[in-house]
């Protein structure tokens, strides 16, 4: 027979509540899939799948108004493990730097004493992942070395900043959000300050514009849209214009580069910061719910919007075929060439009051297919977007939005209709690319519409508002083991009592059972308890008592005390006996009544001259042994009435068996057979009094005189031969009822509010809870264990406390917050892996065996992701990708994504290369199914050209200003569109002074010729240029007469890499272009710029996968380096020729014994990786893979196993 298991070990934990108004921004979810947020001077973290609390992290002093995670955009392995580290900010500016799963403070930091106004890590670096940047109000911004709380730099600005947002294209771009306007600074850097006070622009409020005109029809709106006119000036707006302090957040787009919304209450402008010009306008009817907060999507162009009523929304942008009108038809005359988004899913509103609020939203980073909403009430709640495919009939035609269409990848690599994959992965496996300009759907390939809709996948609920009364379940011994659980019952102040399962922390049953403040608990038993509500007095100071006895397990409630109750004293406590027999009910102005908890009926109601009592308690002692006798001798008289033979007995079953000890029990309690019990009480004059209870008759035992140096007794505890008295001026008198000695201890704490002994035998300790605070006596010794002083130790108050086991304590405190801590009533963080916990998978510490955490990882997943691992049609890549989204790990995530991409292309243009007949479908396939533009520079550059025109089209359809017509003409001039660009020019009116210059710039467009003299002469023109500081005017020039390769040479020169590799894909052919990103490639690699990430990905689009290789191998990233050689030999990237056993990369032409090498010191690498891991049969794989690299290793690897069969 097995032993019986059971799990009642409680760790320190909080129970958290509503939370504060500075509270409002402070929330994050991380890469892991964890959610935090600030409650109060607390950091909680929650896992997102499941909901669970699994830490609460106490130390900030005050309100916590940010918090936000470190991000895992690094390789990760055994000497960089993935890390849970969080930065937490409050309002008297001190930040804290968090190891969550230790539940430890790594680093403080402090600068000026006012609330941090932003924080955010900086994520570009290869070589330090430890910078933070912090708003310090009013003006400051400042570097942080968040590992060793060192200040790298600080810079000031002229105005108070609010918010800032780092451009995700590029890390030197940074934009401050302030109370005057928007400040733009182009050279941040690490290593020092921004230079100068950065680029000042104002904003004009859109309720100037014309956006906010009345929307009468359709039409009219949309004409309205597009014609709001210039926001962005230089000039500070004028009085008459309120300027930006209506504009709540401000962001980066991450899907495209250089745009920016703006988000006002009443819509979301998307600013192009190249012409610095309204692109798009999100606006809502007049009737519609106002915005609260945006989050711009990375994945696709799509926007999740949190509305005033919780309401989140989802919006994309709406694909249109065609933009150009390259057809002989009438064109429009009156085009609306807006980025429209439309409302593609929304979820349900919550019920907001005055107390009841939406605060803050965030979303899923890896997968984009989620959004947490964080409620004032302390609800946090996950919503799921998942995706329906949808009849093509069904569909409204007349709503005016294009279809969404499900992508033709899943995990980076086309798939069948057949296949399997999981739509709702992540927000790009569920909404294909919006098409862009010129672009249709390919007649021929299947396109599934789908819709939308958000799912409430998750909610954790806060406790609701103080007051609280808590009671703690009879505590565990040797008899009630199998079925004890920890459970604490807390009465609220809505009347309804909540229970929870103090292992994992999670809510076990809501029960409402009072119309009124709950007072009190007491258990009856492990699964029932009593509880007692009082209304608010009346006149006569008479109230509605409710005493409710509740049965766990069903839910039920019964009045214990029957139609009693309506206008009378109120019950000022109840105590019941200590083997749950009898009920004590004390009223303020009425005499006691004695109740039988098991019959529910009144055995005594004292005599009006019974004395007022001000405290009571129970005897532990009682006469046990009595009561076992009477049983005995009840059972034997049963058993002669029922006489059964033996053969008979054997095959009575159980539930008979069951109803006989049932029908027993209540012959006992009919026959009022019941142990006799002592209690204690005080009066208003100090007196004791001793009074025993058997059945229905209650004899006064004994009365002891009051003790002159207690004031009134206010409460009672007793345990063993210990009885302890405390009284409204603090004092604690303790009596040694064996040696019949007392002594008292003046605490100078004011009123003891309570004194409640330890669960155990033999524990002597007691908690005794004062106005300001609560101590930890222990009663052997008479000495204070520990100490809580509310505003010296804690900012809260303590409302109520209780024993949880016999060496932890529960407090409720005014905070809204339930705390369980040990006896030094110390700090609450704990250790993650400590926690029981449903359901969680966490990464490998060095110190555990990874075999054994993987397994617990694997049996973590759900059935669809198991199903799809073990499918054999899911390839290497995908493979990668999926386990790379599922450990939220943020560099292989782009990694795998750019290379399932190329690799993919590179293997069906090698499949269809030899049949001519079959030319065009991979160009096809890869035009239908390019890299999502999200990734800019990394994309095809067919598409990236279309995107851009798609772009300068916009701009020139938006243009309201001279300044912005010159920046268009820029544009189109670079991109080779010299016949617009020549239009453009000649609009310029007389009487502007560069109107001369203008018609002269259109003469030259239009007759440059490729003859040898002029073009000779403008070049000489573009270098002069160029070397007396006019870099973007030579470039142009350059341009113009097709020598865009040198234009790009110069830019790298002064150092515009981004602006070379734009023009090196808008203008150069592949070679040219090639050659522009391999110089990018170098300068990325260098010391003094260390982003070989990037670099990495540059080389994989420009299918340079041999230096990949190389590249990963010299940064010792070897999984990474040997599963994308195995991926690029299943892909043919690299072909292994049988005769020589020498394999050769075929898109560069490096062949040979140096390339042999580098992939077997690769394999051999990644062998003894695996092997310190502790996983064999990979190593002993790949080790014989590495051939000879690998020989001494598999040597080893195998030499055991050769000993073992010798044996």
């Amino acid at each position: 027979m097995f032993p019986y298991m059971v799990n009642f070990k409680v760790s320190a934990r909080t129970l958290t509540g509503a939370l504060n108004a500075h509270n409002k921004a402070a929330v994050d979810w991380g890469w892991q899939g964890l959610i935090a947020y600030g409650c109060h001077s607390l950091v909680v973290v929650i896992d997102s799948s499941t909901a669970q609390t699994l830490q609460v992290l106490e130390k900030h002093k005050a309100d916590v108004v940010k918090v936000k995670w470190a991000r895992e955009n690094y390789h990760h392995n055994i000497g960089s493990p993935y890390s849970l580290r969080l930065a937490s900010a409050d309002v008297n500016g001190k930040i804290i730097i968090w190891d969550v799963a230790a539940g430890v403070a790594q680093c403080e930091i402090q600068e000026h004493a006012k609330p941090i106004q932003d924080v955010q890590w900086l994520w570009n670096q290869d070589a330090s992942r430890d910078l933070l940047l912090a708003i310090h109000p009013p003006n400051y911004i400042v570097l942080w070395n968040a590992d060793t709380g060192t200040k790298l730099w600080k810079k000031s600005y002229a105005d108070n900043i609010l918010s800032f947002s780092f451009d995700p294209f590029d890390p030197s771009h940074l934009t401050l959000l302030t109370s005057e306007g928007i400040v733009f600074i182009s050279d941040f850097s690490p290593s020092k300050p921004p230079s100068g006070p950065g680029k000042k622009v104002y904003i004009s409020s859109p309720h100037s514009s014309p956006a906010h005109s009345k929307l009468a029809a359709a039409t009219g709106a949309k004409k309205a849209l597009n014609k709001v006119k210039i926001l962005i000036t230089q000039e500070k707006p004028s009085a008459e214009f309120i300027t930006l302090n209506d504009c709540l957040q401000l962001a980066y787009l991450p899907s495209k580069r250089n745009h920016m919304l703006l988000l006002y209450p009443r819509e979301i402008l998307i600013l192009d910061l190249e012409v610095n010009q309204t692109v798009g306008v999100i606006a809502i009817e007049r009737t519609g719910v106002p915005f609260l907060q945006v989050i711009p999507c990375f994945q696709r162009d799509g926007l999740f919007c949190l509305h005033e009523n919780g309401c989140i929304t989802l919006r994309v942008r709406r694909s249109y075929s065609s933009i150009f009108n390259t057809s002989n038809e009438e064109p429009d005359p009156d085009p609306v060439q807006e980025l429209t988004y439309d409302l593609r899913s929304q979820c349900d509103a919550i019920r907001v009051t005055k107390t009841v609020r939406p605060f803050s939203m965030v979303c899923c980073p890896v997968n984009e297919n989620a959004a947490a909403l964080v409620v004032s009430d302390g609800r946090v709640m996950i919503w799921e977007l998942k995706s329906a495919v949808c009849n093509r009939n069904s569909r409204n035609s007349s709503s005016g939005v294009s279809p969404l269409y499900s992508p033709v990848s899943f995990c980076g690599i086309p798939v069948g209709v057949l296949q399997n994959k999981l739509p709702d992965l992540s927000l790009d496996n569920m909404i294909g690319q919006s098409a862009i300009a010129g672009e249709e759907h390919p007649k021929g390939s299947i396109l599934q519409e789908v819709h939308l809709k958000f799912l409430l996948t998750g909610l954790l609920s806060g406790l609701p508002s103080p007051q609280f009364a808590i009671r703690m379940c009879p505590p565990l011994t040797t008899k009630n083991i199998k079925m004890y659980q920890p459970l604490l019952a807390v009465g609220t102040g809505n009347g309804s009592v909540l229970v929870y399962h103090l292992t994992s922390g999670l809510l076990h049953k809501e029960l409402s059972i009072h119309s009124c403040e709950v007072r009190g608990i007491e258990w009856t038993s492990l699964t029932g308890f009593l509880s007692f509500a009082t209304s608010t007095p009346n006149n006569m100071g008479l109230v509605r008592n409710e005493l409710q006895l509740v049965d766990l397990p069903t839910g039920r409630s019964i009045a214990f005390r029957g139609e009693r109750g309506n206008d009378e004293s109120p019950i000022e406590m109840i105590k019941v006996s200590y083997l749950k027999q009898y009920l004590a009910v004390v009223f303020k102005d009425k005499p006691l009544e004695l109740w039988d908890v098991r019959t529910c009926t009144i055995l005594r109601e004292m005599s009006k001259n019974f004395p007022a009592i001000t405290a009571l308690e129970w005897s532990p002692s009682h006469n046990l042994k009595s009561l076992r006798k009477k049983q005995l001798a009840t059972r034997e008289a049963m058993a002669r009435q029922t006489v059964v033979s033996d053969t008979e007995l054997s095959v009575v079953e159980s539930s008979v068996i069951s109803l006989l000890q049932e029908a027993e029990s209540k012959s006992e309690l009919s026959q009022n057979i019941s142990a006799r019990e002592h209690f204690v009480f005080t009066d208003t004059d100090g007196q004791v009094y001793h009074l025993t209870v058997e059945g229905n008759s209650v004899k006064d035992s004994a009365r002891i005189p009051p003790d002159g140096s207690m004031g009134s007794i206010t409460c009672i505890a007793w345990k063993g031969d210990t009885l302890v008295l405390g009284d409204m001026d603090g004092n604690l008198n303790f009596w040694d009822l064996k040696g019949r000695v007392s002594r008292g201890i003046p605490t100078h704490r004011s009123w003891v509010r309570k004194i409640r002994f330890a669960p155990g035998k033999g524990n002597q300790k007691l908690i005794a809870m004062y106005n300001d605070g609560a101590e930890v006596w222990d009663t052997k010794e008479v000495q204070m264990v520990s100490s809580l002083r509310s505003g010296r130790n804690v900012t809260f108050r303590i409302l109520d406390v209780d024993w949880c086991t016999s060496d932890k304590v529960i407090l409720a405190s005014d905070d809204g917050c339930i705390r369980v801590l040990e006896m030094s009533m110390k700090s609450t963080c704990f250790r993650m892996d400590e926690q029981e916990l449903t359901g969680m998978q966490f990464d490998y510490p060095e110190n555990e065996e990874i075999k054994t955490l993987l397994q617990e990882q694997l049996n973590s997943l759900s059935n669809d992701i198991k199903k799809l691992l073990l499918d054999p049609e899911f390839t290497l890549l995908q493979r990668c990708l999926l386990v790379s989204r599922l450990y939220g790990d943020e560099s292989e995530l782009h990694f795998w994504t750019v290379a399932a991409h190329y690799l993919h292309s590179l293997s069906q243009e090698k499949a269809v290369r030899t049949p001519a007949a079959e030319e065009a479908a991979p160009r096809e396939d890869r035009a239908n199914n390019p890299l999502d533009i999200c990734y800019d520079i990394l994309c095809e550059n067919s598409y990236f050209q279309k995107f851009q025109l798609e772009r300068v089209n916009l701009q020139e359809v938006k243009r309201s200003t001279y300044d912005h017509t010159r920046k268009c003409t820029d544009q189109l001039l670079l991109l080779g569109q010299t016949d617009r660009a020549v239009q453009l020019l000649l609009e310029t009116s007389a009487d502007n002074q560069h109107y001369y210059c203008d018609s002269l710039k259109a003469c030259l467009v239009t007759t440059v010729t490729s003859s040898g003299p002029s073009q000779s002469t403008i070049k000489l023109v573009a270098t002069n240029m160029i070397a007396n500081g006019k870099l973007a005017e030579g470039v142009q020039l350059l341009c113009l007469i097709d020598k865009a390769a040198d234009a790009c040479r110069y830019l790298q020169t002064y150092g515009e890499w981004n602006r070379a590799a734009w023009l090196a894909k808008v203008r150069l052919n592949s070679e040219e272009c090639a050659d522009v990103l391999k110089r990018w490639v170098d300068h990325l690699c260098s010391p003094q710029v260390n982003q070989k990430s990037k670099a990495l990905l540059v080389l994989l689009s420009l299918g340079c996968f041999s230096s990949v290789a190389e590249t990963l191998h010299s940064m010792r990233y070897f999984d990474r380096a040997a599963l994308f050689v195995e991926a690029c030999i299943k892909y043919g990237a690299i072909e292994v020729s049988e005769d020589t056993d020498i394999l050769c990369w075929v898109v560069r032409a490096e062949q040979g014994a140096g390339l042999q090498k580098l992939i077997s010191v690769i394999y051999a690498d990644y062998a003894r990786s695996l092997k310190n891991l502790g996983f064999k049969q990979g190593a002993i794989l790949f080790a014989s893979k590495a051939r000879a690299a690998g020989r001494d290793l598999l040597k080893e690897l195998e030499s055991p196993r050769q000993e073992v069969t010798e044996e």
